[in-house]
């Protein structure tokens, strides 16, 4: 046999020798061999994943770190380094809740891992679990922490416990009907637990219950997402977007909460009445764009009889009514744009077909006046930021054209698009404005009161004053501007 082969055999079975009794040597072949070495293989197999997940992670391709990791825990159960890998990608990608069940893991395969404990307790106290964040806080004290370990560990255990003393007195001024105080300490409280659902729902209530349901809408949108099938937070978002006028965001809503649960007795019963009311108008203005006047006036009459509990739609309706008639030539015209403008002086619309009605009558000098108010007006706001124009559509847009310019325009604008500093700040301003008329042009009040030619986020006619995007009721934070959500609209913005 040539000498190689020998040598070669030779070293297989010094790999596979153990020492008897006796001092000396034996070869001692058992079934585990081939298993060993099949573990030999995986072992490697795994730590060339977590090497690519690794690479990957930092390049920021989050997708394919994650495959990665998903075949190392594959490979090896027990590893708690690749749990720990993909509640980071997890992490990156928003999905706390998968985070949170891996790092979990990760503290069961290894109790004296610090960095998993200290994570978790930070995700555990922005979701308002505040025990459970405390118990892993104590716990990462008690592991030998390095001193930035420790120190964080210590200032997040004051976190918890300050959260944990506020969140009681805001529940116990909710229940003694202090909601103003209850809002005061629950904004403290979010500021720390963003994610959770039961304390934006509390902060929501306690809106309503002050007079202010549309500040409840993004606590209620974001439990809807904190809590699965949180079919109460639809209902509610769909109602208040009833209350303020915005019947096409309610049948939105509720729509969701039947997706939910197709026998909810409240929205459907809900949604019966809206998607009605929603027919309604939608009939009524095609007539209108067919100038049959007198068919229309008689849909918007039925909307006032149908919704004579909710005053938006009378005072809108009552505001088509006004159009209606003043087109179709009626002296009667005359009263209705009159009552519609005792309950909104500033409505320029009803100004404009009231003028229009009183030069039928041959009454000059009221036509003039009411033109002249209307023209003072316009002026006044064609002064200041036209946020019609800044957005490109026209003054009688609907919200989804509206939206839809927005989107386009956030995208062009973003600062993040621009690299020379001028550039970037005539960009930062751009989006500014970009950002301010989409504000004021999808939330009823704001556009009927630019409409009328004041501008709702002049600091100067704010009580207050300061800037649009600091007052507390617009929650910027987590500001997403292409997202479709946000304010409210009323949808009889046509002449």
């Amino acid at each position: 046999m040539p000498a190689y082969l020998l040598s070669g055999i030779f070293f297989l079975q010094s790999q596979l020798i153990a020492p008897n009794n006796l001092g000396s040597s034996i070869y001692l072949p058992t079934r585990e061999d081939g298993r060993l070495s099949v573990q030999c293989g995986i072992n490697a197999e795994v730590e060339k994943q977590l090497e690519l997940g690794k690479k990957l992670l930092a390049a920021g391709q989050l997708a394919d770190a994650l495959s990665h990791f998903h075949a190392a825990i594959e490979g090896d159960a027990d590893n708690y380094l690749a749990y720990y890998r993909r509640a980071t990608v997890y992490l990156a990608m928003g999905k706390s809740k998968a985070a949170i069940h891996d790092l979990s893991r990760v503290v069961e395969l290894k109790q004296d891992f610090t960095s998993a404990r200290l994570q978790r307790g930070h995700l555990l106290l922005k979701q308002g679990k505040l025990d459970e964040a405390i118990e892993d806080f104590e716990g990462v004290l008690l592991s030998k922490p390095s001193d930035k370990e420790e120190g964080e560990a210590r200032a997040q255990l004051l976190k918890s416990d300050e959260a944990r003393r506020l969140r009681s007195q805001a529940q116990s001024a909710f229940l003694e009907k202090d909601y103003y105080t209850a809002i005061t300490l629950l904004d403290k409280i979010l500021e720390v637990c963003v994610w959770d659902a039961d304390m934006r729902e509390l902060r929501a209530e306690s809106y309503i219950k002050e007079g202010e349901p549309g500040k409840a809408i993004s606590d209620l949108k974001a439990a809807a997402k904190l809590k699965s099938d949180n079919t109460e937070a639809f209902y509610k978002i769909s109602t208040i977007y009833y209350e303020l006028g915005d019947h096409e965001m309610s049948l939105s809503e509720v729509r969701e909460c039947l997706k939910l649960d197709q026998d909810h007795k409240e929205c459907f019963s809900h949604y019966k009445r809206v998607k009605k009311l929603n027919k309604q108008i939608v009939s009524a203005e095609q007539l209108i764009q067919e100038r049959r006047y007198q068919e229309a006036t008689e849909k918007y009459e039925a909307i006032i009889k149908m919704e004579i509990n909710v005053p938006i739609y009378t005072t809108r309706a009552k505001e088509r009514i006004c159009h209606c008639l003043s087109m179709n030539q009626q002296t009667e015209a005359i009263n209705v744009c009159t009552e519609v403008l005792q309950l909104e002086p500033e409505n320029v619309n009803a100004l404009k077909d009231r003028a229009e009605a009183y030069l039928l009558e041959e009454m000059y000098e009221e036509a003039i006046q009411d033109y002249e108010t209307k023209a003072q007006r316009m002026l006044k706001q064609s002064q200041k930021r036209d946020y019609y124009k800044i957005l490109g559509v026209k003054r009688n847009a609907r919200k989804q054209e509206i939206i839809k310019a927005y989107r386009k325009l956030a995208m062009q604008w973003h600062p993040d698009n621009f690299q020379n500093e001028e550039e970037k700040k005539k960009a930062e301003k751009k989006f500014i404005d970009i950002a301010a008329a989409k504000e004021v042009l999808t939330d009823p009040e704001m556009r009927s009161k630019f409409d009328a030619g004041e501008d709702p986020l002049d600091a100067e006619s704010q009580q207050g004053g300061g800037h649009p995007f600091h007052r507390s009721w617009n929650s910027w934070q987590g500001f997403d501007p292409f997202s479709s959500g946000g304010p409210f609209q009323f949808k009889f913005h046509f002449n």
